[in-house]
């Protein structure tokens, strides 16, 4: 008789490699979202600013044909010799140029990150109620992961995945931009390489915006805690929920100025409170905000390591990041048992 074959001992599945797994699942159920929404986004914006680029030159070429003339420090320039132009920039003017290109570049790639606001806000709202709607979570939850796994992982595509497929989306902008700018630029006389990339904005932006993921993943934690929250708690129509609720509490605060007993400003709900729940997917925090409308400072100001990592230093943003927590903690235990449609 043959004897029989032992079975086979197999390894535990490491808890990084299952949490691997159910990210490369959401990324795969919300792909249009993650990778297709942005992709397309910048292709139109990359046309409309190429297209804007070339009306630009056009206009500027019928302006010097009806006799207009070009001046840089007192120099008149003859039709569009962008060579002659750049030798009679000053180190003032080249730093005004590097600061324009610096917001230029920013402007252009900001279509992808419009689309991520929709795609992070609408995602949070599906990621636990669609299980329930369609009773797939029974499924999933026969699989040996944890319910505390599972919404991590949703925590993590929402705050640091998304972001991540739309700030590449933005550099590749970007430097195609950049690229067009300077074909536009040697095609009238100018080295583009010392004018347009020797001051080294696109690189240093494509590695702030890099950068700023981490920070900006730690603002919309309220966010995305309390569209989690509504998702996993919501029998129906979780968007209406997440967003009356908060409406209506700011409403009621504004009208009876209960806060005003407290010695707070009648409406500081909405701009502390209701904002972080439903406008942290915007990647502007109440700090940058705060700096643009002082407008002291510059754009690499605002866009550098210091200036970014910075918003860590106001107290709002570690509450946030608490309340946050806290909400996902209570999504995830109200995934443990609530399984109904």
């Amino acid at each position: 008789m043959a004897t029989p074959v032992p079975p086979r001992a197999f390894a535990p599945t490491h808890p990084t490699h299952r949490f691997r797994l159910l990210l490369r699942r959401e990324y795969w159920e919300h792909r249009g979202g993650i990778l297709w929404a942005p992709m397309i986004a910048g292709a139109v914006s990359l046309l409309l600013s190429v297209g804007l680029l070339i009306a630009g030159i056009v206009v500027a070429h019928k302006a010097v044909a009806e006799g207009g003339v070009v001046q840089a420090n007192g120099v008149t320039v003859n039709g569009l010799d962008l060579g002659t132009l750049a030798q009679q920039l000053t180190s003032d003017d080249l730093h005004q140029l590097s600061e324009g290109l610096t917001i230029t570049l920013a402007l252009s790639a900001t279509w992808p990150f419009l689309v991520m606001i929709f795609v992070i806000f609408f995602y949070c709202l599906g990621a636990l109620y669609d299980d329930r709607r369609d009773r797939s979570v029974l499924f999933w939850k026969s699989l040996p992961v944890s319910d505390t796994a599972t919404v991590l992982s949703k925590v993590a595509t929402a705050t640091l995945v998304i972001p991540l497929f739309a700030t590449l989306f933005a550099i590749v902008i970007m430097f195609a931009f950049l690229i067009a700018l300077s074909i536009a630029a040697a095609a009238h006389g100018a080295n583009p390489f010392p004018l347009l990339w020797g001051n080294g904005a696109v690189f240093l932006l494509s590695a702030q915006f890099l950068a700023a993921i981490p920070v900006y993943a730690a603002w919309m934690l309220p966010t995305v805690g309390w569209l989690l929250l509504c998702s996993a708690w919501a029998k129906s129509k979780p968007f209406l929920w997440a967003l009356l609720v908060p409406l209506a509490l700011g409403v009621a605060s504004s009208m009876t100025g209960l806060l005003q007993v407290i010695g707070l400003e009648r409406h500081w709900l909405w701009g502390n409170v209701i904002s972080r729940m439903l406008l942290g997917t915007v990647p502007v925090t109440h700090r940058d905000l705060a700096y643009i409308q002082d407008g002291a400072g510059s754009a690499r100001e605002l866009f550098s390591i210091p200036g970014i990592y910075g918003n860590f230093l106001a107290p709002s943003m570690w509450i946030g990041i608490l309340a946050g927590a806290v909400m996902i903690a209570i999504a995830i235990r109200l995934r443990r048992w609530r399984e109904e449609g």
